[in-house]
């Protein structure tokens, strides 16, 4: 599932079309729009210029303008990629992917969305209400909150550790991968109680969070180099990267959690 870092990746892909107008856009798949037609959403973008994109959590919002470099204006493309989308830029004479489900041309290429179960989806906002509701039950940027901020809101929340991280009305970005490589970073079990953490442990939870992201988010994706607990996740002897001891694979808040019993005791 993409997470943050995938997103931020996602939006540097989409900022290829920053200040170039949208010839076409070719809806392969209506099924990915959400509350918009095919024709309604090609007649909306043709012509409009794509300008800086932004991200907030897991959701990729690009404005329009009326002219390249032009002030961002309505309206706006806000997409989100559920279990299995992603961003591709392609040129032209690309292939089309089976999975391709929306096509924007530019003179200089093209930006696809591709998805293969289209859980989610692309939204076109016409008026800045429109954004502010699609938004509205999101937390803070799990990349830019404040270690004060960020204490608040998981202490606030009364539940075990890890879906308060995950959920993401309180904190936007986070996914399984991210949230297990976090904890395990800060050296605390998963099923912990959100009352239960001093002041030290929300500390160091917060920095290793922004640290990891900072990383990851250069990548675009969670890497999975041997120091990460991300790259043995798959491995048939998974072992913990730090201490070697076996790690144990477990269901918390009904998602299969990785974690290390030595360095994440109960």
């Amino acid at each position: 599932m993409p997470e943050l870092p995938d997103v931020e990746g996602f939006r540097r892909v989409a900022q290829r079309a920053t200040n170039h107008q949208v010839r076409d856009v070719r809806v392969h798949d209506a099924q990915v729009l959400r509350g918009i037609t095919s024709d309604s959403f090609q007649r909306a973008l043709r012509r409009r210029y794509f300008a800086e994109p932004r991200r907030h959590g897991k959701w990729l919002l690009i404005p329009t303008a009326g002219a390249a470099n032009a002030p961002a204006s309505l309206p706006w493309v806000l997409l989100h990629f559920g279990m299995t989308g992603n961003l591709q830029w392609c040129p032209h004479d690309a292939e089309l992917h089976q999975h391709d489900r929306v096509v924007f041309d530019f003179t200089i290429g093209e930006l696809r969305y591709r998805d293969m179960r289209k859980l989610t989806g692309i939204h076109l906002a016409r008026e800045l209400a429109e954004v502010d509701g699609l938004l509205a039950e999101l937390g803070p940027d799990a990349e830019r909150i404040e270690a004060a901020e960020f204490g608040e809101r998981l202490t606030r929340t009364r539940r075990r550790l890890k879906p308060a991280l995950m959920d993401q009305s309180v904190l936007a970005g986070l996914g399984n991968i991210s949230t297990d490589e976090i904890l395990w970073r800060a050296r605390i079990q998963p099923n912990r109680a959100t009352t239960e953490l001093t002041s030290e442990e929300l500390g160091q939870l917060h920095r290793e969070m922004r640290t990891m992201l900072r990383t990851a988010v250069r990548a675009g994706r969670i890497p999975d180099g041997a120091s990460w607990l991300t790259g043995h996740r798959d491995e048939p002897d998974r072992r913990c990267p730090r201490c070697s001891t076996a790690l144990r694979r477990s269901r918390v808040g009904g998602r299969s959690t990785l974690w290390c019993p030595t360095c994440q005791p109960d």
